[in-house]
């Protein structure tokens, strides 16, 4: 649960709410520190997020913005595949991913290295989070005993060769491989799906994004 709440991420303020908060300053200041001002003074809501998204904060870890504000070579996470949309990329513990294209060209798109090592365009406006994800030791923390991963909930996995026909695709028989097309069936999960690849979802021809 908490990690799930350090990486959630809410939308971004519309244009509206910085409009409202421009034009009632009295919603900041007490009764007796308001002091009248000049409509010419009054910034507009546009320079004040033009302000915010160009201040030097591209370098501060935790930093959360577009990708079109960041620098080549930078290492972030929590990577939005579309605007708005929230992260959904890069979340695992100890993960990070490469911005290997400057976001400032003209280009609409930006090439990020995911931390698998394949190379995926993402739409400049797509937001992320600058570093790298905590606890980099998870993946190669050891359990003490067997009782521990009974402690975190993880139930005992059970070949399906060793099981009975009526639990099991691989149940029964007297042949004990279950894992080759020559024997006429390929490896199913105990629901009958298609396991050790599954069924094949990716499109013919590869894009990146």
């Amino acid at each position: 649960m908490i990690k799930k709440m350090a990486l959630y991420r809410a939308r971004a303020a519309s244009p509206s709410l910085f409009r409202s908060l421009l034009h009632t300053p009295s919603r900041f200041l007490s009764s007796g520190g308001i002091e009248k001002v000049e409509p010419k003074s009054v910034p507009s809501w546009k320079s004040m997020m033009s302000q915010m998204f160009t201040l030097d904060i591209s370098s501060q870890i935790g930093s959360c913005m577009p990708l079109s504000n960041m620098r080549i070579g930078m290492q972030i996470h929590n990577i939005e595949i579309r605007p708005g949309q929230g992260g959904k990329l890069v979340r695992a513990a100890g993960t990070s991913a490469k911005i290997l294209t400057e976001p400032n060209r003209s280009t609409r798109y930006c090439e990020i290295k995911l931390p698998s090592g394949t190379k995926k365009l993402i739409d400049k406006k797509c937001r992320a989070t600058i570093g790298v994800v905590s606890n980099p030791e998870h993946g190669s923390k050891k359990l003490r005993k067997a009782g521990q991963s009974r402690w975190l909930g993880q139930r005992p996995v059970v070949r399906g060769v060793a099981t009975n026909p009526v639990d099991h695709p691989h149940g029964g028989g007297e042949g004990r491989s279950k894992s080759s097309g020559s024997h006429g069936r390929v490896s199913l999960t105990p629901w009958g799906k298609p396991t050790k690849c599954g069924y094949k979802t990716a499109r013919l021809k590869k894009r990146n994004y």
